[in-house]
């Protein structure tokens, strides 16, 4: 990062924001990261972006997919990751990448910023759905810094 100040809350905010339509559109359609980062650059203002952010967690997610999905799947309420909607999935995606990776982002931040992005993107009550299985995952893979 040639910037040395911290990326603010919004800056993140939008970075999430774009990471998982990006990720809605790699599962979707199958199309190159590099391009979809390409588009979402050219597309968007990226002004007031943690472009940084976006490209860890745009090419971060679909490099440990095993290893992401491997978090939030024994919470999903016997059903398998293939029957989540493509929405759904991009955000357990991209909050537990958060969760296994960029520890320095707090749980209860990683949860909320999923929550509300579901709320804005997702069908009506999958935000409910979200909670409950971050909540879990959270439980399991950041069980030190909730019981903190």
């Amino acid at each position: 990062m040639a910037d040395s100040k911290a990326p603010t809350p919004a800056a993140r905010r939008k970075a999430r924001h774009y990471a998982m339509q990006g990720l809605y559109q790699w599962q979707m359609a199958g199309a190159n990261l590099n391009a979809i980062e390409a588009e979402f650059r050219t597309d968007n203002d990226m002004t007031n972006v943690d472009v940084d952010y976006f490209h860890e967690l745009l090419h971060g997610v679909p490099q440990f997919l095993g290893e992401v999905e491997a978090v939030f799947t024994p919470h999903l309420q016997e059903r398998s990751s293939d029957e989540l909607d493509p929405v759904t999935q991009a955000l357990l995606r991209l909050a537990c990448y958060e969760f296994k990776y960029r520890i320095d982002v707090p749980y209860k931040v990683v949860i909320n910023e999923a929550v509300s992005l579901a709320k804005k993107f997702g069908a009506a009550e999958s935000h409910k759905f979200i909670n409950g299985v971050l909540d879990k995952a959270a439980n399991d893979i950041r069980a030190i810094e909730k019981r903190a």
